[in-house]
């Protein structure tokens, strides 16, 4: 009679979760479709001529069968830039053509990477793009470790102000690119996963909605631009495909 293993690992943050789970209890992807049936114990002497297995030591702050809970410590890092960012602008200590871009950079080419954090006076703005920073920079940070998102936000953010600045497209303001480049690099990796026979079942109405979300507040915000998310989301796609690239 077989035995249920342990623990199995879950396929999108490698946490180790309860077998008797269909979801995983950290970053919510599912594990499997159904439960195991628990099978009838075994008789007394069956059980004591079974090799007992070992675990490895625990680590620091480890549950016995459960692994520790990690926290998105960067992706949070990220959205907390930007929140203090916008209580700045606001309060007027710093006007957003100060520090974002708005015309042309002035002599100061750091600008290309400070405009994602700043999205002005328009707070739904903000909070959309920090919204879908929050939610693919966890998947990605919990999969890839925390330099994953922030390579991935500031890479996006600088192409896709490169590219409004070549195009002429400004103002672009705000993180609708950077944030576009994080849902483009984790959807990447959930479609190359699925093309390899491992199919992790997200829904992904939810994942278009947002996009095209974040396309269509460059329509909407005077302040974003068009060439930010088209430049930010092409940047993040990359940054996506060399990720699975090397680790699968």
């Amino acid at each position: 009679m077989s035995e249920p293993d342990l623990f199995v690992v879950c396929k999108n943050c490698s946490s180790e979760v309860s077998p008797y789970v269909t979801e995983c209890p950290y970053c919510g992807q599912r594990v499997r479709k159904r439960a195991p049936r628990i099978e009838r114990a075994e008789p007394a002497e069956e059980r004591s001529r079974r090799v007992v297995p070992t675990l490895p030591r625990l680590r620091a702050g480890e549950i016995p069968g459960i692994a520790p809970e990690t926290r998105p410590y960067a992706t949070i890092g990220l959205i907390a830039i930007a929140v203090l960012t916008t209580l700045v602008t606001s309060s007027g200590a710093v006007a957003p053509d100060e520090i974002g871009l708005v015309g042309g950079l002035e002599g100061q080419p750091w600008r290309l990477l400070t405009t994602p954090f700043v999205h002005g006076s328009n707070i739904g703005y903000g909070f959309v793009t920090m919204l879908a920073t929050g939610i693919f920079g966890m998947h990605l940070e919990r999969r890839f470790g925390f330099v994953a998102p922030i390579a991935i936000f500031v890479l996006s953010g600088v192409a896709g102000a490169a590219l409004a600045l070549g195009t002429g497209l400004t103002p672009a303001l705000g993180a609708n690119g950077a944030a576009l480049g994080l849902l483009c690099a984790w959807l990447v990796d959930d479609r190359r996963a699925a093309a390899r026979g491992d199919d992790r079942e997200n829904d992904l109405v939810g994942v278009w909605v947002l996009a095209a979300v974040l396309v269509l507040l460059a329509l909407a915000e005077p302040d974003a631009s068009i060439a930010a998310v088209v430049g930010g989301g092409a940047a993040g796609a990359l940054c996506g495909l060399i990720l699975t690239t090397f680790r699968r």
